[in-house]
């Protein structure tokens, strides 16, 4: 019995003990170890068939609830999936509020993209798209909302977090990774003939959101809803193609990792605040603070020294360029120490 529950090819099994032992403990040792019915001497042959029978009806509703089940887990995030399944989560209307980093995509001009396409290419790109990116939504663990046309809404921090600062740096983590594969994605589509291969954009922000099932008793959306949503979309819609935008929220919580450079500011509706943008920079070779010896920002500098990196034919170019830049520093206080500056 314990070589059968062990093997992942026997497990579903079903297993009944035919048996001499009446005891009612031995029963209980029977079922505990996995046997689904337990019948005792004498031995009735109409009884065991019926059981048998009954066992096997049994394993047939399993085997559809279960294909049903999988069906089913493909319509929804797979947190939200398990959340649901383990009983952590009821099927009603609540919502709840919590501090999240938002996640929002679209593809630069998609329409001008995709005009000419025939059909079957568009569901061809428009499939292996969502695939490859759902894919490292969910290696990176991503709540996966929605897709709305070529858009993408993710979110992480519900229903699983890892805490604030770590679920943003999980968020940029995976949008380096997607802009990454799509960039061999590109040359794979021009390879079979796609002039115009997609180019996304990306926008992510931090802060607080109503996040939860959303709509009525016949039918729920387990979404995040807020103006950071919306000034995540705004990030993105702002933002260049195969590039990552991010609010000062994100970037604050991320910068120890990566580099970001300051644009400028935008108005988005419904937020009275003027917002700070920061476009992600060397998305090919993310500073870490696991590698970076040094790592210092400034107003007019921003300095990242990897020395992992440094090989000897750069080393001559990277002396070069430093000494240059303190030449630059001096010069620069030279003349406000002169000017009487500060």
């Amino acid at each position: 019995m314990t070589q059968l529950m062990s093997n992942p090819d026997t497990r579903e099994i079903p297993v009944i003990f035919l048996t001499g032992c009446t005891d009612k403990e031995d029963e209980a040792k029977g079922l505990a170890m996995g046997a689904r019915d337990y019948i005792t001497k004498p031995i009735n042959p109409a009884l065991v068939l019926a059981r048998v029978q009954n066992q096997i009806e049994l394993h047939k509703r399993q085997e559809v609830l279960k294909s049903l089940s999988n069906k089913l887990s493909r319509y929804l995030s797979p947190q939200v999936y398990r959340s649901i399944f383990e009983g952590k989560q009821e099927a009603e209307v609540s919502a709840k509020r919590k501090k999240l980093t938002i996640f929002f995509s679209d593809i630069k001009d998609f329409t001008e993209s995709t005009e000419n396409l025939q059909p079957e290419d568009l569901t061809y790109l428009l499939n292996k798209y969502f695939s490859e990116m759902s894919s490292i939504a969910e290696e990176y663990g991503a709540t996966i909302d929605k897709y709305v046309g070529d858009a993408m809404l993710m979110f992480f921090g519900d229903p699983q977090s890892k805490g604030v600062k770590d679920d943003a740096l999980q968020c940029v983590r995976m949008a380096v990774a997607m802009q990454l594969r799509m960039r061999q994605l590109q040359e794979l589509w021009r390879k079979k003939g796609y002039e115009r291969p997609f180019r996304m954009r990306i926008g992510i922000n931090t802060g607080y959101c109503n996040v939860g099932n959303f709509g009525s008793v016949q039918r729920l959306d387990y979404t995040v809803i807020g103006g950071e949503v919306n000034l995540a979309a705004r990030l993105e819609q702002n933002g260049e193609p195969d590039g990552v935008m991010m609010s000062y929220e994100t970037y604050a919580l991320v910068q120890d990792e990566f580099i970001a450079e300051e644009r400028a500011p935008l108005r988005a509706k419904g937020i009275a605040r003027e917002i700070r943008c920061f476009s992600l920079l060397h998305m090919d070779e993310p500073v870490t603070t696991e590698h970076a010896m040094l790592q210092k920002i400034y107003p007019g500098l921003k300095l990242s020294l990897n020395p992992d990196l440094i090989t000897g034919a750069n080393a001559d170019q990277i002396l070069s360029d430093l000494g240059e830049a303190i030449k630059m520093v001096q010069t620069v206080m030279t003349q406000k120490s002169t000017s009487g500056g500060q």
